[in-house]
């Protein structure tokens, strides 16, 4: 009876599936949103732009990129961007940038100012914005310092006002130093109901412009379901009409799925990994005569796709009327860490491949696999650990269940949940 009782092994751990940081959080224009019009950034557009440009570089040049943050000092940091062809010739220059950032608080990207630098136009550039999440009013101000040539009113600065919650956003931009019959600069109302997002903005074309020319108006009309957790899938359909002379549909589709793996590097209770796949497609065709007789082609689309298979490996490619695109990124999670991407490009015109180069240095976050999180990874049912979370069957969907269908988020890391309350 003694050897029955000392001689049980012990139970094996409850078997889970690795969940993977996201290769990019925050979107680096996720952390300017709210110098823009909350028209300009809803609507999926930031989806849209992430999808389609994020390492794609230009055919035969190179970027490098420089993220850093003092360990002493998280509330700043400093971005450094270098750019250029890879064939150098005399008339081609390299450029160079740098942003130095200040945030007030280190996870609310809404209060911050910051100070770029770069080797053409604005030399130097101040932005500064405050936003009170308590009343919902901010304000925000962007001031060229630097400038080789002023020649209009925008260059001398400009100042804005928002309120926002989680349904409603409305703004107004104005330039300080302009002509009385150039105020404002734009104005923008958007709104949220359900899953329904509606919204209006007013952009002046000329002097003197009248409200009543739709000339200056932009309208946009969204459907969306999703929390905006990189945990929850999610689907995004828009249509938009730019002053009266352009319409754009748009989709972007975020999906979480897991699949089986087998790694000799990692535990043998791990039994799956999670995987970011997303789509997108945007349409963008004339609807005023004029300019559709003096283009030939008055349409462009593309059709863009994202898959990242670990924390480590990014694929993209996307494709278009006058070419198509694959962009390969690998990132090692080091101290800093660093992310090589190469992209290739094939014009159909000429029916040439060529290729970009990109390298960049981040010490911005700390993100490594998380596992065994009862509020998001997967688990088999198991007797030592009764913790709800994400069911792994064998040949069935996992299912969400626990916080993540609830809403409740504040047990994951940062960068898996919603990105804010704000419209």
């Amino acid at each position: 009876m003694w050897n029955w009782l000392f001689s049980r092994e012990p139970k094996p751990p409850p078997q889970v599936v690795l969940v993977p940081p996201l290769f990019d959080f925050p979107p680096m224009a996720a952390r300017n949103r709210m110098l823009h019009s909350a028209y300009d950034v809803a609507f999926g557009k930031i989806a849209l732009a992430s999808l389609f440009t994020d390492y794609f570089h230009p055919a035969r040049h190179f970027s490098t990129r420089l993220m850093l943050k003092p360990i002493d000092d998280p509330h700043v940091d400093l971005i450094a961007t270098v750019t250029g062809p890879l064939d150098r010739k005399p008339h081609d220059s390299i450029m160079g940038d740098a942003l130095f950032r200040w945030q007030s608080d280190v996870n609310d990207p809404h209060t911050f100012m910051d100070l770029y630098v770069s080797t053409s136009d604005p030399i130097l550039q101040m932005r500064s914005c405050a936003y009170y999440p308590k009343y919902g009013f901010g304000a925000f101000g962007v001031f060229p310092l630097l400038l080789r040539k002023r020649v209009s009113s925008q260059d001398y600065g400009l100042m804005g006002m928002r309120y926002g919650s989680g349904n409603l956003s409305f703004g107004v931009t104005l330039m300080p130093f302009a002509l009385k019959d150039e105020f404002p600069k734009s104005a923008w109302l958007v709104s949220k109901m359900g899953r329904v997002t509606a919204g209006v903005q007013f952009e002046p074309q000329k002097r003197k412009a009248k409200f009543s020319n739709l000339k200056n108006w932009s309208c946009a009309l969204g459907y969306g379901i999703g929390s905006g957790s990189p945990l929850c899938p999610s689907f995004n359909f828009n249509l938009e009409l730019v002053k009266s002379s352009q319409f754009i549909a748009s989709f972007y589709q975020h999906m979480v799925v897991q699949r089986r793996v087998k790694n000799p590097f990692e535990e043998n209770s791990v039994v799956g990994i999670t995987n970011y796949i997303d789509f997108g497609f945007e349409l963008l065709t004339s609807v005023d005569e004029a300019i559709a007789a003096s283009n030939i082609s008055d349409a462009s689309f593309q059709i863009g796709a994202s898959w990242q298979a670990n924390k480590n490996f990014l694929l993209k490619a996307k494709a278009g009327p006058r070419s198509s695109s694959v962009a390969l990124a690998f990132k090692s999670w080091w101290k800093p860490s660093f992310t090589i991407s190469i992209s290739a490009t094939r014009d159909r015109g000429d029916g040439k491949m060529q290729y970009g180069f990109g390298i960049q240095s981040e010490s911005l976050r700390e993100a490594s696999y998380q596992r065994a999180d009862p509020n998001f990874v997967m688990l088999t049912p198991s007797k030592e650990h009764l913790a709800e979370g994400i069911v792994w069957e064998t040949g069935k969907r996992p299912m969400f269940k626990s916080d993540i269908d609830a809403g409740h988020f504040d047990g994951l890391p940062k960068e898996l949940r919603p990105t804010d309350k704000i419209l």
